[in-house]
C-alpha cells in the first residue's frame, strides 16, 4: 500500500535507465534528489558526503527512471459527489498507478468557476499527500456556457486550463472571447468538440455495428464540425487551443494540419480509443463497461489515431478516469453513464499495448504521458514537472517494464470499478514514485498495479 510516511529529501535513485525526453536523455544513470529537487544526474554521483541512510538510497537497476508522469484528464466527484471519487480516493488510484500529477477536470458541485473553490481542490489535494492535482477551471459561469466565468482570478488561483469540465462549448462567440482573454493568463482553452444536436439520443458511433445492434448512432461529423469550427477560432484569436480528446482520424489530421500552420493547438486520446473499437459492444454484450464517450469507434479511426501518436500530432494520453458508483453503471447499455476508471492501469496498459506492438518506442511514450501534458498545462515553465533537469522538482515515477500484472478491478482504491480491461494481462508497471523528492513505495512484486505496497 502506499506508504505515507515521508522519508527525508534527500535520496539517491541508483543505476536505474533514465528515460528523458526533455534531455534526450537514455541512458544507465544515477539520480541525486536534495532539498525535494533533482541534484544531479551522471553516471556515477558521488554521495560520500550526504551521509544517506539505506531509506534514502533505491537500487534502481533494471529499472527505467522516468519524469514523474502526468495523467492530462480526470474526473473525481469532490464536492458533491464523493460517492463517485473522494479526492482521496482519486490521488491514492493515481499514485499507485505511477502517476505524480493528475489534471482535474471538475464534476464538483458547485463549479469550479471560483477562487475558493479552486483553492478547497487543492488544500484537499495537499492534505491527502499522495499525488499533485491541477484543477481546470470553468470556462463559463457554472458551467452552463453562458457568461465567461473570471478566468484571471481562476488562473490565479492555480487553474491550469479552462473548460466546462466534460461538456462541449456550444457558444461560438463565448468561446471566441474566451480564447483572447485567455491569451493575458498563458493558460490553454479546452474543449470537448461535439455538436449535441448532431448526437441526439444516439450513444454508439454511427457505421456497421450500430445498424447491425440496432442501435442509435452518431456520425463521425458531430465531432469534426465542431473541430473545424474551433481550429478557425484559434486562427482567427491566435489563442491556445486544447481538443480533449481527439477521437477520429479526421480529427487528428485536422490537429495536425493547424500545428504544420503554427497554431497553438494540442490534443489528447484516452486509451479506450486506441486499443478498443466499436465491435467491443458487440463482443462485451452491451456491457456498461464499454459505453464511452465519446463512443468507441472503428478499426480505421483507432489506427489513424495511432498514427498520430507517432508522428507527434497527439500530445498526451489520458485515462479520461471517470468513476462510477456500481448503481449508476448497472444499468442497461443505452442509459449508463459514459465513461471508465484508468488511473490505476494506464501505464501498463501503454507499456503493453502500444510499447510492446511497436506503436511507439519508449521514450516517446515517457513524451505522451509526462513531458506532453507538462508542456501542455504550463506545468513545466513552473516547477521543472516533466523532466529531470537538476534544479526542477523531484517528480519522478520508476518503471519495471517485465513486470507481469492481470487486471482486478476489484482491488483498485479508487472507489469506481468498472473497466473495459478487467482481467487483462499484461507486461509492464509502475513500480514507485518520489513527489517533490517524497518516496512512496509501490511493491515491485504485486500481480496489481492497484495493490502494490510498501
Amino acid at each position: 500500500m502506499i506508504d505515507n510516511e515521508l522519508l527525508p529529501f534527500d535520496h539517491l535513485i541508483r543505476g536505474g535507465r533514465v528515460v528523458d525526453p526533455s534531455q534526450d536523455l537514455d541512458a544507465v544513470r544515477d539520480v541525486l534528489i536534495r532539498n525535494g529537487k533533482i541534484g544531479a544526474i551522471g553516471e556515477s554521483v558521488n554521495v560520500s558526503d550526504l551521509e544517506l541512510s539505506p531509506d534514502q538510497i533505491t537500487d534502481a537497476e533494471g529499472l527505467v527512471v522516468v519524469p514523474g508522469l502526468i495523467d492530462g484528464r480526470v474526473y473525481f466527484g469532490e464536492p458533491g459527489h464523493e460517492h463517485r471519487e473522494t479526492i482521496q480516493s482519486g490521488l491514492s488510484a493515481a499514485a499507485a498507478g505511477g502517476f505524480t500529477s493528475v489534471i482535474h477536470w471538475g464534476w464538483t458541485t458547485p463549479a469550479n468557476d471560483h477562487r475558493a473553490m479552486t483553492q478547497s481542490l487543492l488544500a484537499a489535494a495537499e492534505q491527502a499527500g499522495t499525488a499533485r492535482l491541477h484543477p481546470v477551471g470553468c470556462l463559463s459561469r457554472g458551467g452552463c456556457g453562458e457568461e465567461l466565468a473570471e478566468l484571471g482570478e481562476l488562473a490565479e488561483a492555480g487553474c491550469v486550463a479552462f473548460a466546462d469540465g466534460g461538456r462541449p462549448q456550444t457558444n461560438a462567440a463565448l468561446l471566441r472571447r474566451a480564447l483572447l482573454y485567455a491569451l493575458h493568463f498563458g493558460v490553454p482553452v479546452a474543449s470537448r468538440a461535439v455538436d449535441p444536436q448532431l448526437v441526439g439520443e444516439a450513444v454508439v458511433h454511427e457505421g456497421a455495428w450500430s445498424t447491425r445492434l440496432g442501435l442509435a448512432g452518431v456520425s463521425a461529423t458531430a465531432e469534426e464540425v465542431v473541430v473545424a469550427r474551433d481550429l478557425l477560432l484559434v486562427a482567427e484569436t491566435g489563442g491556445r487551443y486544447h481538443l480533449a480528446p481527439a477521437s477520429l482520424g479526421g480529427s487528428a489530421a485536422r490537429v495536425r494540419r493547424a500545428k504544420d500552420a503554427g497554431l497553438a493547438v494540442t490534443c489528447d486520446v484516452p486509451i479506450s480509443h486506441l486499443l478498443l473499437t466499436d465491435e467491443a459492444t458487440s463482443s462485451y454484450g452491451f456491457s456498461p463497461a464499454v459505453r464511452f464517450e465519446p463512443p468507441l469507434r472503428p478499426e480505421e479511426h483507432v489506427e489513424a489515431l495511432r498514427a498520430a501518436l507517432a508522428d507527434g500530432t497527439i500530445d498526451c494520453i489520458v485515462s479520461d478516469h471517470r468513476p462510477h458508483h456500481a448503481d449508476e453503471k448497472d444499468v442497461q447499455f443505452s442509459v449508463a453513464p459514459p465513461g471508465a476508471v484508468g488511473l490505476e492501469i494506464l501505464v501498463s496498459l501503454c507499456l503493453d499495448r502500444l510499447v510492446g506492438e511497436g506503436v511507439v518506442d519508449l521514450g516517446r511514450l515517457v513524451e505522451l504521458l509526462s513531458t506532453g501534458p507538462a508542456r501542455v498545462f504550463g506545468l513545466n515553465e513552473a516547477s521543472g514537472a516533466g523532466s529531470l533537469r537538476p534544479g526542477g522538482v523531484a517528480d519522478v515515477t520508476l518503471l519495471d517494464l517485465d513486470r507481469e500484472v492481470e487486471v482486478d478491478a476489484s482491488g483498485f482504491r479508487s472507489l469506481g470499478r468498472s473497466t473495459p480491461f478487467d482481467g487483462w494481462k499484461l507486461r509492464g508497471a509502475p513500480v514507485g514514485t518520489f513527489v517533490g523528492g517524497h518516496k512512496i513505495n509501490l511493491d515491485r512484486d504485486s500481480t496489481q498495479p492497484s495493490s502494490q505496497g510498501s
